[in-house]
């Protein structure tokens, strides 16, 4: 199987909108709204300034996707990352390319001066958790809180 990981084009939004609908079916804070999620995958492709949006291609097909979002950290003086929906396809887990995937946008992010990544996990899914240790991922003494506006 031939994989590579590229920036995100206008013609994978519709693969995205369905990776992100089964990533929204595994997370207990969110649920799949095609129409918001397509919204939001334009704004950050239409916006380089916002972030950029990775896919990870499997012979050709879209098989994973992540977003990495930009942001300012003024305890580090520098802009930093916000890695949101980080997503393999279920038919292609197991085969390390979530690896590959994150890997991937840690050495963009590196390339491109930022000195950290964050990123959210659910705390029940302790597959992700995992995962995300063992990329050398670790607990924040930050603690998240939300405030849904109307």
């Amino acid at each position: 199987m031939k994989t590579q990981v590229e920036f995100a084009t206008r013609e994978d939004l519709e693969s995205m909108a369905d990776l992100l609908a089964e990533l929204f079916t595994l997370e207990s804070d969110f649920k799949p709204e095609r129409a918001k999620q397509l919204d939001g995958l334009r704004l950050i492709l239409d916006n380089p300034a916002v972030g950029q949006l990775f896919v990870l291609r499997a012979d050709g097909k879209v098989a994973g996707m992540a977003n990495a979002l930009h942001t300012v950290s003024t305890a580090e003086g520098k802009r930093v990352v916000l890695l949101e929906d980080v997503i393999v396809s279920a038919a292609y887990r197991g085969l390390g390319l979530g690896r590959r995937l994150v890997e991937h946008i840690l050495a963009w992010a590196a390339a491109n001066g930022c000195p950290r990544v964050t990123l959210l996990a659910d705390k029940d899914n302790a597959p992700a958790l995992g995962f995300y240790r063992r990329l050398g991922f670790g607990e924040s003494a930050m603690r998240v809180l939300r405030k849904n506006l109307p």
